[in-house]
């Protein structure tokens, strides 16, 4: 009757460790064919070009419909695929972050709606239509596509770090701070900013993920990078007709993109069970009366 109590905290920590390995795993590999794939492209391109669609020896995982090897274009293509979306939400949180945190902390009413009423009219518009516009005028261009991908994304961003400064923002330990002669730049960027910090970590994950297939849908819809191209998204589009006749040149591309978006959002949940489990021992514990 007691050996089992003592055996769920062991067995909790052995489950939360395979996920996180687990995930690690899934996040890596994407990651790593992204950053060191087009310097190993060169080694799976020496057998040189084949039949379309072809399942040969000569090509570990065929060939696609010109021919090209697909184990090549999975090394080659990573990079626009998550480097476009991660930079896409790495420049939505600068501006929409800035613009939030600015909002929350503002002492002004008028000043906290000049920053957030124009963000907000882009809420309604669709993210598809927006870069369908810049896809038309800009086509081929990974840099405009991530751009229009970042532009759809600030609005969220803003009112996210918003929602989440103005708690940090009015609470009495701000105040306290106020009180003591803290610098306005350690209280908003010290104590509200990194109150915001778990809650753009919970969101990241599933951020990525939404401009990662916001991006590949761009691609598939042809409004992204040239057909020719080796990005993930575009060889899926391109193969999607002859996927049972030569199933590797598209269920690989779209396995890097599901392994990378998985592991990405299960690293998240472990980091942020990982922080709510420091914080609860780090409380410290009520003395017993006397």
């Amino acid at each position: 009757m007691t050996a089992e109590p003592a055996r769920t905290p062991a067995r909790k920590r052995a489950r939360g460790a395979v996920t996180t390995v687990l995930a690690a795993v899934l996040f890596a590999v994407p990651v790593a064919l992204a950053v060191c794939g087009p310097l190993l492209a060169p080694w799976a391109e020496e057998s040189g070009p084949g039949a379309p669609y072809a399942l040969d020896g000569r090509h570990p995982l065929g060939t696609d419909g010109l021919g090209r090897d697909v184990l090549a274009l999975l090394l080659r293509g990573g990079a626009s695929a998550l480097g476009s979306a991660a930079g896409a939400v790495a420049v939505a949180y600068v501006i929409g972050g800035a613009l939030g945190l600015a909002a929350a902390v503002s002492r002004h009413r008028w000043l906290d709606e000049l920053l957030m009423r124009p963000v907000e009219v882009l809420l309604p518009v669709p993210s598809l239509l927006v870069i369908s516009v810049v896809g038309v005028g800009h086509q081929g261009q990974a840099l405009a596509i991530g751009a229009a991908v970042a532009l759809v994304n600030v609005p969220a961003a803003a009112r996210l770090v918003r929602a989440a400064a103005l708690r940090a923002a009015s609470s009495p330990v701000a105040e306290a701070m106020r009180l003591q002669g803290e610098s306005r730049a350690r209280v908003q960027l010290g104590y509200v900013g990194g109150s915001v910090l778990p809650v753009v970590a919970a969101d990241i994950g599933t951020r990525v993920t939404g401009a990662v297939f916001t991006v590949a849908a761009a691609n598939f819809l042809g409004l992204g990078l040239q057909p020719t191209s080796p990005d993930w998204g575009v060889t899926i589009a391109a193969s999607r007709e002859a996927l049972l006749v030569q199933p590797w040149s598209v269920c690989a591309p779209a396995a890097m993109l599901v392994m990378f978006t998985v592991g990405l959002n299960l690293l998240a949940d472990r980091f942020l069970t990982y922080g709510d489990t420091r914080i609860r021992t780090r409380r410290p514990r009520k003395e017993a009366p006397a």
